[in-house]
């Protein structure tokens, strides 16, 4: 059966798409061309599909991902891409984590939070179109933007607004904040502060279930991971390796670029040779999809196609979801550097704005119902906060805890005593 990443069936003529589009589904997906305002890439954007790909021929058929929307509308038209649940769904998990990262915006500069925090403002469609669509076992690996990441997997509000306050209800207990979500119930494999930091570890989680399942025969382990990361990990080194090593053993794993186009203060386009990121996916012989990340649906649409190929055992797939941050790097950086014309631009896109037009118009909701989730999410939040302000500090005791192997500290002594058991050990220690 051909998919989204089988070139079978569909036209090889790349689609030339409409850059002022932003809710409507009948036209072909908003990437960039030489005249438009969509700022992120030089050239036309396509899609490259590989999915019986040759490993002696490296060029791969285009298919622009507007023609897979076309193709399965056509088949029972006229059919809307999604549900009245699904788009309620959708759209509850976008406000949840707009309105979770204002609160965090506001928590920071009053001294609640402490660290650098960086905000998801404007990529919601990213994250709720690819991680609603997951089981519960399947696994998620994030960067240091990791908040909406951990919420839209199912991590509470409370847990991860405790966590941003350090305290012990946090979900790792205030020893990870902003940057170092992890949940283990949750299959939420961590926040790293570092790029690329996390991607092998996303390649490992995918390992382990081709492992369980071919080797334990474990027939009912289809789990998947995502791996989410910006785009300027896409030059660094543990990209390439692990694209290389997911493709050779067929891992059930999709690399999702979150394109913001901005690498803290560094323009996307001054730091790459070629800046269509999802060209690098063919090159290692997986799928490589360039999609309007500033449109949930559209994003929803290609993570149907790369996670079910991933669960189908058909191996890996590189998604460029071209996106924008609306505040700057972190809330230290006053984001001076980017041209106000350009913010401008990508606000007037915002994902969730779009969204609701989209269900209104479409009969699937209503401005009440709308309303009512809004209303609900501001008091889910106002309580995650409520909860974090009056949850305990961690004892000191616990500052040493999960740092080395020895699970209590400093290790063992010659008396076959834990040395932070000894009273004198920690006396005068607390600039540690």
């Amino acid at each position: 059966m051909a998919t989204a990443f089988s070139a079978a069936k569909f036209s090889t003529q790349p689609f030339h798409l409409n850059p002022t589009s932003t809710t409507s589904h009948d036209s072909p997906l908003v990437f960039a061309n030489p005249t438009s305002q969509f700022l992120g890439s030089t050239r036309k954007l396509h899609l490259t599909s590989s999915s019986k790909f040759n490993l002696t021929r490296r060029s791969g058929t285009v298919v622009a991902v507007s023609d897979v929307v076309k193709q399965k509308k056509s088949k029972s038209a006229p059919t809307l891409l999604i549900t009245k649940e699904e788009g309620l769904e959708l759209y509850e998990d976008m406000i949840l984590g707009r309105a979770f990262e204002d609160m965090c915006a506001q928590m920071y500069y009053r001294g609640k939070m402490f660290g650098f925090v960086h905000l998801y403002n404007g990529q919601e469609a990213v994250s709720t179109g690819f991680i609603k669509l997951l089981k519960q076992q399947d696994s998620v690996v994030s960067t240091y933007r990791d908040h909406v990441h951990a919420l839209s997997k199912g991590v509470p509000a409370r847990a991860v607004m405790s966590e941003l306050f350090g305290k012990t209800t946090g979900c790792c207990r205030g020893q990870g904040g902003s940057m170092h979500m992890f949940s283990r119930e949750h299959n939420v494999l961590g926040g790293f502060a570092f790029i690329g930091e996390g991607i092998p570890v996303a390649t490992g989680a995918a390992f382990t279930s081709k492992y369980k399942r071919e080797v334990l025969k474990e027939a009912d382990c289809d789990h998947v991971t995502l791996a989410f990361f910006g785009d300027g990990t896409c030059n660094n080194g543990q990209f390439f390796e692990c694209l290389n090593m997911a493709a050779l053993w067929k891992l059930p794993i999709v690399f999702v670029v979150e394109n913001n186009l901005w690498a803290i203060g560094m323009s996307h386009l001054r730091a790459t040779s070629d800046p269509q990121i999802y060209k690098k996916g063919p090159a290692f012989g997986m799928p490589g999809i360039h999609v309007d990340g500033m449109d949930v649906l559209k994003v929803r649409e290609v993570a149907k196609e790369a996670i079910g190929r991933a669960r189908r055992g058909e191996g890996p797939t590189l998604v460029e979801c071209e996106t924008y941050r609306f505040r700057g790097h972190s809330l230290a950086d006053p984001d001076e550097l980017r041209d106000p014309a350009e913010k401008a631009h990508y606000a007037a896109r915002d994902p969730i704005t779009a969204l609701k037009k989209y269900l209104i118009e479409n009969s699937l909701a209503s401005e009440a119902e709308l309303k009512a989730i809004d209303k609900k999410i501001d008091e889910v939040v106002e309580d995650a906060v409520e909860f974090a302000d009056e949850s305990p500090v961690p004892a000191r005791s616990q500052l040493l805890e999960n740092v080395f192997a020895d699970p209590k500290g400093f290790g063992i002594g010659p008396d076959g005593r834990y040395r932070c058991e000894d009273p004198k050990f920690t006396e005068g220690t607390a600039h540690v």
